[in-house]
């Protein structure tokens, strides 16, 4: 990874000095801040990379943000070349139509030896999407996170943990082994749910941003942004301002789409909210 073309990604300069809380937490929201959780890249072709070298090299482009296996790949290896003790585990993200078994369809990271206390272990995910925008110690308790009540607790799945997700965000919540486990360990579901047509992340362009006080979310022409008192909802009705809030408001210019990309995927992006309609209305 180019570690100094990637902090001036995600707006960090002179980041310097031994492993710190501060140091993580500083990170851990630029990235989310900066580098969208997103399904946009899979709409036009199946696939994307799990290497996490290569997924660098297209954030670093401003060609894409990632998903779980993406972001939080990246982003334990940028935090082990600035000097983090990281560790990766199997975990399940549960949505209101999704259970969230532990199967390895999502990518967990744990990090520990902080100068203030090396033993000490916190959650890391930025590839969450609407979660944490900085990191959990990894014990039982609450904490907010802006605009989100968060809990974290031992797993009723596996031997590991739970985090409880704020009613009001459609993630319900994430469990994850207590074991590590290496990046092959995700290699068949990453192939299942970046390239399978009946994948979630193939039927729907989504991208969320967790921004400092609000997380702010696409669906395919939906736009809507929860902040601790309000939800501010609106409809990109054409093809301008789709691909101007993807550039400005989720930091995805796509300069890698010619015009002939651009016009499939606003036609595919708009089919998903007729769709959506008809279901509805049926």
């Amino acid at each position: 990874m180019d570690t100094e073309a990637f902090l001036k990604r995600i707006g960090v300069s002179g980041y310097d000095g031994p492993p710190r809380l501060d140091g993580l937490s500083q990170l851990h929201a630029a990235f989310v801040d900066q580098v969208p959780y997103e399904s946009v890249q899979f709409q036009l072709a199946p696939g994307g990379p799990l290497d996490p070298e290569e997924a660098a090299k297209r954030i670093i482009a401003w060609e894409t943000g990632g998903y779980c296996f993406q972001l939080n790949g990246t982003f334990a290896l940028l935090l082990t070349e600035l000097g983090y003790r990281v560790k990766m585990h199997r975990g399940g993200a549960e949505t209101p139509t999704r259970a969230g078994d532990v199967d390895a369809s999502h990518l967990v990271l744990t990090v520990s030896g902080l100068v203030e206390d090396p033993d000490r272990v916190w959650l890391v995910d930025a590839g969450l999407g609407e979660a944490l925008r900085e990191p959990l110690p990894l014990e039982p308790g609450t904490a907010y996170q802006e605009p989100f009540n968060l809990r974290l607790r031992p797993s009723e799945k596996t031997d590991g943990w739970r985090l409880d997700h704020d009613p009001r965000a459609n993630l319900v919540g994430m469990d994850f082994e207590s074991a590590a486990a290496g990046l092959d360990a995700f290699a068949a579901q990453h192939a299942n749910l970046s390239a399978n047509p009946d994948s979630a992340f193939r039927r729907l362009a989504s991208a969320f941003r967790r921004k400092p006080t609000s997380v702010v979310v696409l669906r395919s022409v939906g736009l809507t942004e929860l902040y601790a008192d309000r939800i501010d909802t609106s409809l990109i009705e054409n093809p301008t301002d789709y691909f101007a809030v993807l550039a400005d408001v989720f930091h995805l210019p796509l300069p890698h789409l010619d015009t002939a990309q651009r016009n499939e995927l606003w036609r595919r992006v708009w089919s998903q909210y007729e769709d959506f309609l008809a279901k509805q209305t049926s």
